[in-house]
């Protein structure tokens, strides 16, 4: 049988009761973090934790080769990744192609920063649009993807919030902070041939290490968080499109927003 489980958001207390209590049964474990990895937790903790060793594959082992199915035929055995393990389409697949080779598959969820991040923003989950990444940019080539900027002004266009993830390249070390998000905007927006509507002005949250104890959320113009310190990884942006009032009251109070975003509510 294939077991997919994901982590959850930050260490080893995140991982459900029901997450453990498979990794412990199962015949072997595999791990791929380059979709998302915990912060909070060394990799040998969650060794200690499950009791066995866990093999990390690559993202080439992972997307092409897939070993783990192949074991899965024969015995128990589980994939494990940071947040929740569907939220990545790459495991998706795993369990369609599960389904075509008759293997039994269970999928054992985790907390993940799509739903935990715009809930901790204190805006309203169903007023969230399309969700988009911003990539590390080709600083040898001058070239920043125009497709996230682009996507939160359509998601404005419909007065909808935006969830806003930055780049990860683990096998780097290497994690785009908010301040790094921010700033490929505002170039994005400098090489535009018309005036476009994320500008230095434009409210936005920043959110840091979603799941620990020392978590930042911070509101503020983008001109002011720019040079604002959020600490270490794992961060995250939202762009709020039109606010109720609870929302702005939330943002004010609680992630040190301009009190004068009230004034027009």
């Amino acid at each position: 049988m294939f077991f997919l489980v994901g982590l959850g958001l930050f260490d080893n207390k995140d991982i459900s009761l029901k997450g453990i209590e498979t990794l412990k049964n199962v015949d072997k474990v595999y791990a791929e973090f380059f979709t998302s990895l915990l912060f909070g937790s060394s990799f040998e903790s969650i060794e200690d934790l499950i009791g066995k060793k866990i093999t990390v594959l690559d993202r080439t082992q992972v997307e092409e080769e897939s070993v783990f199915l192949d074991e899965a035929e024969d015995a128990d055995v589980a994939l494990i990744t940071g947040g929740d393990p569907l939220i990545a389409t790459t495991h998706s697949d795993f369990l369609v192609e599960c389904a075509k080779r008759g293997i039994d598959f269970q999928v054992i969820h985790g907390s993940s920063i799509i739903s935990s991040a715009p809930a901790i923003s204190g805006l309203q989950a169903y007023t969230f649009g399309k969700v988009t990444t911003i990539p590390f940019p080709d600083l040898e080539y001058n070239y920043f993807p125009k497709s996230p900027y682009i996507a939160i002004e359509e998601n404005l266009k419909m007065n909808m919030h935006t969830l806003v993830l930055l780049d990860i390249q683990a096998h780097k070390d290497k994690y785009m902070t908010i301040n790094e998000g921010l700033e490929n905007l505002m170039t994005i927006k400098d090489n535009l041939d018309y005036e476009g509507m994320i500008q230095e002005d434009t409210l936005a949250v920043g959110i840091a290490r979603v799941g620990s104890a020392d978590n930042i959320v911070k509101a503020g113009y983008i001109r002011d968080l720019i040079d604002f310190d959020f600490g270490g990884p794992l961060h995250c942006i939202v762009i709020p499109s039109d606010l109720h009032i609870v929302e702005a009251e939330y943002l004010v109070e609680v992630a040190g927003a301009p009190r004068e975003i009230l004034d027009d509510l």
